[in-house]
Formats: C-alpha cells, structure tokens, sequence
C-alpha cells in the first residue's frame, strides 16, 4: 500500500489495529464457548472482556524477541488481563485466530469493493441511457465494421460489471469461513461446539473440514475473483484510451480547469487516468499467482503462504478499491462527441452497410460467392481510390440489375443496424 493509490477506508481494514481488535473479540469468544462446555470458569469472563486490550508498541517489542507475533499479542493481552489469561487460547493453535481473522478481513474488503461496484453500475446505466441512440462506428480488429450506439458500448461495460458483483458476492460468501479446530484441525484440545461459536458471533461459517488452516482454494477464488475485476475495468481503460486517440476523439476523459498534459507540449490532453487504470489492473491481476501457489501446501500446513499473504491482501483489495472509484469517477464524467462519431462512421464513404448488400444480393437470387464478389468489388474502390460505397454500386449494372436503385438506396439506412437497440437494453436493464 501506498498513500497515493490509498483510501482510507479500506486501509483501515489493514492496519495492525484492526488486525488485533479482531484477534481481541476471537479470543474472548473462544474463552465465553469454553465457559458454556464448563472448560473454563465463567466467572473469568468478564474480567477478560473488561481488561482485555493490548498495546501495538508493546507487541513489536515482544515480537522482537520472541519471533512470534499471536504468541507477542496473547503477552501484551495478559499484562492487561492479570491471571485470568492463563484462560485465553486454550485447546487453540495460533492459525485459529490468524485464518479466522483474515476470513473477517477479506469480508470487510469485498463489502468495500461490492460498494464500489454498486456505484460503478449506477454511473454506467446512466451514462448508457444518456446515449443510448447515440450512433458511433462499431470496430472489429480496430476496423470499422458495423454501426453501434454508445449506449449499447456501455451496456456491454455495465452486464460485465454486474457478473463481476455477482462473482465478488459468491467470493465473499466463500471466503467467510472460520476455523478454531486446533493444530491438526482434529478438534482434540477444543470443541467443535467453540468454532460454532466463533464463527456465529463473527458473521463467519464453520470451515467444514480444515488442517491447521483454512484450505487455501477459497482464497486463491478470492483474488482471482478480483483479478477479473482488475481485467473488466482495463477493458473499460483501453477503450476510452483508443477512443481518446486524436484521430478518433470520440470521447476523452474529463480535462480539468488548470490541469497541465506534459511538461514538453503544452496542448496535450493525455488519457491519464485510463492509462492509470491499465497499471493498477496489471498490478492486481499480479497477487493471482501467489494466491494460486498458496493452495499447494505441505500436509497439515507450512508457513509458506504465510508472508505472500501479508502483502497480497492488503495490496490486492486496496489497489482495486482505489481503482474502481476512480473508474465510477470517470465514466461519470467522461466527455463524449457524438459529432465525431457521425464524423468518423461516414468516413468510410458507406462502407459500413456492405453486409446488407451482401445479404440483399443472395436473397434475390444471387449465389453468396458471386454477391461477395461484385460487394468486395466495389468496397475495394472505396478502399483504394476514395470512391462513394453507394455510386459505386449504383454504376454497377450487375448489382442494380439484381437489386435495383431503390432497393441499393434503401439498404443504407442507419435505423436497420440499431433496430434491437431497445430489446438489447431490456435484456441488460430490464424493462
């Protein structure tokens, strides 16, 4: 984590602070279970709920020493406790409490994320039924190839974000599992009724069957869950950046009064924060591959995953957050041209409507290769010489002794290409 790519919200859900507050409500869960199967007095309680606290500094000492960060904090936690903490993490091993309290972390980070997405939706809709009908060249391989609306780009943005909501929910419903079974998971010092317990109380689900740690496949879902996000926003990224490109400029990110391009060129007006967006999604979709290589470990648990996990978390959630407001920011504001749409569309001197050609030619009795033939024909004119699309075929007196004048002039119509505009919204949007 960095300041710059930071806010604070989710920051906080990763800070030392957070981290031992919930190691500070496991533990005395645990401890209030144990009193109910009569393991521990139930008199001990209240003193461990009102005495039990900790001190960050005082834990860094300790751990200095000790090399052993659950084993610092439960130290710091008894020095605030007095003797009753000889009660504490009884029948638990340290993964208990580190697994559990990560499972509540990363649900703290996905309810972020489903909020951001939840926005980024609300501006993608709006926006797509701001142009709905607004006309723009549809591009195969960076080609024109046929018409689209704007309005129908953004609900190709908006049906793929609303998979990735649907996704991040089942990730994080994955994900919220808990684990207080002990350093084998075989439950031999602990109850299975103190999981349950724990895991109620902390909005968790019993993880069914564990080793020492939570099974490392619901994480690796986790973060590839949120490397499909990074990868969704970058499509979103990449397209305006092309269509900021000076010879389209069919939309352009949202220039600011004062805001400078390049120290070199004062008229610049560079896609930043696009280009922007295409790091941070390289750099999310970077945590997958640890995440994916934690799954593998040595029987009951190695430590490996352990570090990767420290950073990934942390780095993963907090860049995504960060990333998808700025994208909600932008497509709010992104500015749009629907003059250099038409401008561009007609560029290709009709070109755009050789498929109902095509199409006209063989149901009139023309064979496909032939009706490819004299279409290909006279789109190469167009191609190679500047010629009009239309006046080419009008001068063709196979193609106007198959079809007709009227039938030619009539094929170029906008309104037959964006005819399924309104059932293509209702299928994104409902009715």
């Amino acid at each position: 984590m960095i300041p710059r790519y930071t806010r604070p919200d989710m920051a906080r859900i990763w800070e030392p602070e957070n981290r031992f507050r919930i190691w500070l409500e496991i533990e005395p869960l645990a401890c209030e279970a144990q009193a109910q199967l009569g393991v521990i007095p139930k008199e001990v309680i209240p003193v461990i709920r009102e005495k039990g606290n900790f001190n960050i500094e005082r834990i860094d000492a300790i751990e200095a020493e000790v090399k052993h960060d659950v084993i610092a904090f439960l130290t710091s936690v008894a020095e605030f406790v007095g003797p009753e903490a000889r009660f504490i993490h009884q029948g638990m091993t340290s993964s208990d409490v580190l697994d559990t309290c990560l499972s509540v972390q990363m649900v703290q980070a996905a309810d972020e994320l489903l909020e951001d997405l939840k926005m980024i939706l609300a501006s993608i809709k709006e926006r797509a039924y701001e142009h709905k009908d607004t006309v723009c060249m549809g591009r195969s391989h960076g080609i024109h190839a046929e018409p689209v609306t704007f309005g129908l780009k953004l609900a190709t943005w908006y049906a793929e974000m609303d998979r990735n909501l649907t996704r991040l929910k089942n990730a994080r419903e994955n994900i919220a599992t808990g684990a207080i079974s002990g350093a084998v998971g075989t439950f031999a010092n602990i109850d299975p009724f103190v999981e349950e317990y724990v895991c109620e109380k902390m909005g968790l689900k019993p993880e069914p069957v564990s080793t020492q740690v939570i099974p490392r496949d619901r994480h690796a879902e986790y973060f590839c869950t949120l490397a499909i996000i990074a990868s969704s926003m970058e499509r979103i990224a990449v397209e305006i950046r092309h269509l900021q490109r000076t010879e389209v400029l069919e939309a352009e990110e949202q220039f600011t009064k004062g805001q400078k391009g390049s120290s070199a060129m004062p008229h610049k007006r560079n896609p930043i924060l696009s280009e922007n967006l295409t790091g941070q999604a390289r750099y999310v979709r970077a945590q997958c591959i640890p995440a994916l290589e934690n799954v593998a470990l040595w029987h009951e648990r190695d430590i490996s995953h352990s570090s990767v996990e420290r950073y990934i978390g942390p780095d993963a959630t907090v860049a995504l957050d960060f990333s998808l407001r700025r994208l909600n920011g932008l497509i709010k504001n992104l500015v749009v041209y629907p003059q250099n749409m038409l401008k561009n569309l007609n560029q290709m001197k009709g070109l755009v409507f050789s498929q109902k050609i095509l199409l006209d030619l063989t149901q009139s009795g023309v064979s496909r290769e032939d009706a490819y033939r004299l279409v290909q024909k006279n789109a190469m004119k167009v191609w190679e010489e500047g010629k009009d699309f239309q006046t080419e075929l009008l001068a063709d007196p196979e193609v106007v002794g198959a079809l007709g004048e009227a039938k030619i002039r009539e094929s170029f119509d906008l309104n037959y290409h964006l005819k399924h505009v309104d059932t293509i919204f209702k299928r994104v949007f409902g009715a």
